[in-house]
Formats: C-alpha cells, sequence, structure tokens
C-alpha cells in the first residue's frame, strides 16, 4: 500500500504512476536508471526527445514567458463574466428587465456558452495547433469589446456576451494541456497555480475594478477598458505564445521500461543527460505561423463527442464534481453579494460593492501560489517515502484544507448576512472561501492531468462544461432562491452539498490506483 492508496492486482503500474527517484519500488525492475535524463535526484517524467524542436528541451524563459502570457490572458477573459455583477442591478434599472433575466444574460450566458464551444475548440486545437486557437480568440475578444462599449440595449448587450462567450472558449480550456506539453509531472503544480492566480484574481480583481469604472463611466466603460487590454494582449500572443504541441515520436525506450507516458516538460543546462540535436531548430518566421496543416489525422467530429464519454472515468467525474462545485460557488457568492449588500442594512453602491471584492483577491494572491508550491512539494515528499513511486492521488491531498476552510466559510457567511452582521464578517467569511478554492482546483486539475494525460484536453472541456451549466443555473436562480429561502438557508445548504462532493476525495485517494487500472484494462476506455 503506497500510503494509503491501495495497491492494483492486475497493473503493476496503471496510467499515472511513475518513478519519481533512484530507489527501486516493487512496481520497477531493478535496471539502472543512470541513462535518464534528471533534475537533480528526480528522473524527468516523461523523458524528452533529442530534438530542439521537442517543447520539452525549450529553454525555461521561453516556456515560462509562454505560460505567463497565457495565464494572464486566461485571467483577463474568465474576468468578462463576473466583472459586470456590480452593475447588475444597474443595467436592470436602465433597460427595464427583472434582475434574474440580468444575472442570466449577463454573467450566466457567456460561462454556458464557453463551455458548449470548448467541445469544438479542444478538438480543433488536437487536429491544427493550440496557436491559432489563442490568436483568435484574442482578436475576436478585442471585437466584442469593442461591440460592449457601444451597445444601446438590452438585447444587444446580450447577444454581445454571448459572442463573447463562444470565442473565450480557446482561453478558458486550452491552458492547462499547454501545461503538459511544456512542463514535467514535478513542475506542474506551480504553473497551474501561476494559471490558478490569474483566474481568481481575474474573477475578484474585475469585480473591485469594474465597479469603479461602472460608477464613474458607465457599464460601457469596463468594456472599453477591456479593449484596451486586449490590444496589449494580441502582440504578446501572436509573436511569443507559438506552437506547442509537439507530435514527433519520441525516442524514449528506456524511460517506457519504467514508467507510464505523459506529457510535458523542459530540460535545463543542470538535467543529466546530454542533447543530441537530431533535426535542425525550427525558425522563428516558421514558429509563427497560424497554420501548419493537420496535425493529427483524428477525426474532428470524433474528437467534439470524445468529451462525453470521459465523464465515465472515475478520475474525470471526481475532477468534475470538485472543480465544477468550488468554482461556481465562487461565482455565486460574487452574484448574490450584489444583492445582498446593495440591500439594507449595507447599502452599497457599485463602487463599494466591487471593494468587497479585495480581501477574497488578496486571499488568492496569497495562497495561489502556496497551493502551487504545495501540489508538487507534498506529492514529490510522499514520492520519496513510497519508495520513489509517485502516484496522482498524491495531489489529493490538498483537499484537507479546501474542505473545512469552504464549508466554514459558506455556513459562516449565510449567518452573517442573515442577522445582519458588519460587513466585515461577511467579507472574513467568504474570504475563506476564496482560500480554499486554489487548494480544491489544483487538487482537482493536477489530478486529472496525471492520471488522463493524453485526454488532458477533453478531459478538461468535460469538466469545464460541467463548470459551465452549474454556474449557469446558478446564475439563473441564484437570486430566486436567496429570496425564497434567506441567505442562511440558502448558504448551508450549499455548504452540505459542496462538502458531500469534497468526501468523495476519500474514495478517490484509497481506490484511485485500481480505478486507473480498471480504465487502461477496459475495451469500451481503449475504443475512446
Amino acid at each position: 500500500m503506497g500510503i494509503g492508496v491501495l495497491e492494483d492486482r492486475h497493473l503493476d503500474r496503471p496510467p499515472g504512476t511513475s518513478k519519481l527517484g533512484e530507489e527501486q519500488g516493487p512496481s520497477f525492475d531493478a535496471a539502472s536508471t543512470s541513462d535518464l535524463k534528471k533534475d537533480g535526484d528526480i528522473i524527468l517524467v516523461p523523458q524528452p526527445s533529442d530534438s530542439p524542436n521537442d517543447p520539452l528541451n525549450w529553454s525555461m524563459i521561453q516556456k515560462n514567458s509562454i505560460m505567463l502570457i497565457l495565464a494572464f490572458s486566461s485571467g483577463v477573459t474568465t474576468s468578462l463574466g463576473p466583472m459586470i455583477s456590480p452593475g447588475l442591478v444597474l443595467i436592470s434599472m436602465q433597460f427595464g428587465v427583472d434582475l434574474d433575466t440580468v444575472s442570466t444574460f449577463m454573467v450566466g450566458a457567456i460561462l454556458l456558452f464557453t463551455g458548449v464551444v470548448t467541445f469544438f475548440t479542444a478538438s480543433g486545437a488536437n487536429i491544427w495547433g493550440k496557436r491559432p486557437f489563442f490568436v483568435i480568440s484574442t482578436i475576436l475578444l478585442l471585437i466584442s469589446n469593442v461591440w460592449g462599449t457601444f451597445a444601446d440595449s438590452f438585447p444587444s448587450l446580450a447577444a454581445m456576451r454571448i459572442f463573447q462567450g463562444i470565442v473565450s472558449a480557446p482561453l478558458e480550456t486550452l491552458v492547462t494541456s499547454t501545461v503538459s506539453d511544456l512542463f514535467f509531472v514535478h513542475q506542474r503544480g506551480f504553473r497551474l497555480s501561476l494559471w490558478g492566480v490569474m483566474l481568481g484574481t481575474g474573477v475578484l480583481l474585475g469585480q473591485i475594478i469594474s465597479g469603479f469604472i461602472i460608477q464613474s463611466m458607465g457599464i460601457s466603460g469596463t468594456f472599453a477598458i477591456s479593449a484596451l487590454i486586449f490590444c496589449l494582449i494580441l502582440p504578446l500572443m501572436y509573436f511569443v505564445v507559438v506552437e506547442t504541441t509537439y507530435t514527433t515520436p519520441r525516442n524514449t525506450s528506456r524511460a517506457d521500461e519504467k514508467r507510464p507516458e505523459t506529457p510535458g516538460s523542459s530540460t535545463d543546462s543542470d538535467l543529466k543527460g546530454d542533447v543530441i540535436i537530431t533535426e535542425p531548430k525550427e525558425s522563428y518566421k516558421n514558429q509563427l505561423r497560424l497554420y501548419r496543416g493537420r496535425l493529427s489525422d483524428e477525426s474532428f467530429w470524433k474528437g467534439v463527442i470524445k468529451p462525453f464519454p470521459l465523464i465515465c472515468f472515475p478520475a474525470v467525474i471526481f475532477s468534475t464534481l470538485v472543480y465544477a462545485s468550488f468554482f461556481c460557488w465562487l461565482l455565486m457568492i460574487g452574484v448574490l453579494s450584489v444583492t445582498i449588500f446593495s440591500a439594507p442594512p449595507y447599502n452599497l453602491n457599485p463602487a463599494q460593492i466591487g471593494l468587497t471584492n479585495i480581501p477574497l483577491a488578496i486571499g488568492a494572491l496569497i495562497f495561489s501560489p502556496i497551493s502551487g508550491w504545495m501540489a508538487d512539494a507534498i506529492p514529490v515528499w510522499m514520492a520519496k517515502r513510497n519508495g520513489g513511486i509517485f502516484e496522482p492521488e498524491f495531489r489529493l491531498v490538498l483537499m484537507l484544507i479546501a474542505v473545512p476552510f469552504s464549508t466554514a466559510g459558506f455556513i459562516g457567511f449565510g449567518i452573517s448576512a442573515a442577522e445582519g452582521l458588519p460587513l466585515a464578517w461577511c467579507l472574513v467569511w467568504i474570504t475563506m472561501h476564496s482560500i480554499a478554492v486554489p487548494f480544491a482546483s489544483q487538487a482537482s486539475i493536477s489530478y486529472v492531468i496525471d492520471c488522463h494525460t493524453k485526454d488532458a484536453n477533453q478531459a478538461f472541456v468535460t469538466i469545464n462544461f460541467a463548470k459551465a451549466l452549474l454556474s449557469f443555473a446558478a446564475s439563473t436562480v441564484g437570486n430566486g432562491l436567496l429570496a425564497k429561502f434567506g441567505p442562511k438557508t440558502l448558504f448551508t445548504g450549499i455548504a452540505i452539498l459542496n462538502l458531500v462532493i469534497s468526501l468523495l476525495t476519500i474514495p478517490s485517494y484509497i481506490y484511485g490506483k485500481r480505478l486507473r487500472s480498471w480504465v487502461a484494462r477496459s475495451d469500451w476506455a481503449k475504443k475512446i
């Protein structure tokens, strides 16, 4: 038993199980590992090829630059949904539309259409590469914000938000698979945390800034500022974010004898193993091409429907429920806090409502990097005490932090809002859930990437679609439920539901290795 993870009776090393250290574990043969490339005493998983065009061999400066630009762009794109929240009441009054309808089209619609379109963008990215989708998405998001700046009716504004949801899909869902393209297993947690920081601060900081913009410039001002930001992002996206999909087979036969194949890495000067150049390095001019032809012979339409059967994979089910739940409730708090804080006894204006997100943003900025560091450090530490064997289930330890913080946060906020306690108490409790989100996100996303690396694109599509559906439903009926049940009952119910979902971590941790083996051995899974 690997630190509580039950061994499998059929496969010694199911997909996801890998060797990160020199010590020989019972699941691996005793052949020497000295010829494998390493980072210190950590064997690189996966093993990079000898080609300078392999993204695994690119410099850390280049890879981190790509990651930083994508993470920032993804954060800005994600902020487009909730940034309008401080002005929901104003939009309702300006156009004479009820609050639930405004919330549905201004917040819920963009999430729903993003979730739907990701099925097509993920499949297309697998065939034609990610770069064209990133660049085109940035251009269309710029256009959508210009549209929003001049929209003068609710139907026009609603149509613009739907369009924004459609063109947001690549920057919402292709970043995680880019991480697996570029980085080793033991490096991914920190990079995912960088992405998590941008998402969290995008959702929260966007509302803080937009509150002041709405107060001084009106709703159109938020889209004008967003358009200017995308004007800055576009050249960075075009000139820095090159294609990371690598289709040439890697000559890593020795590595394959040691561990299952996984994507993403980079070889630094301190890594052991000489890099033998077997092909000329691609010129920068060629790297800037948007169209490279087909990079895969897979069917586009088969790729579109592939995420649906992935929901049958236990790791995908778990990650979908956890990620969708934690993110959805964070969004719902943002939407419902507008209603709660704009009414007595708080009576806050849009700018002041935006400011209530400051402690949440600070929590995200502090704890997202910490969760990323822990997502790498804890599994490596556990692997060293497990004979050098890494199990994806080691990532799930982060849920020990996420669960109590989120549960206490929901219940505390519900009681504080119902009793009309000072605003500071409300902010303390909702900040607790904000702190919990990066730990739950790290645990769920890194876990599914480790378990199903080759299907990371489609797996995250499934996760994002479930998040979109849940968020759309929450934004559509949230204010109605708040009016019917009150904040105490509503948020206590949310706490219980979130806790039940989170407790799935226990069987996922204990039986995860056996479930991965079952999927790997199943004939139906091989056909997907």
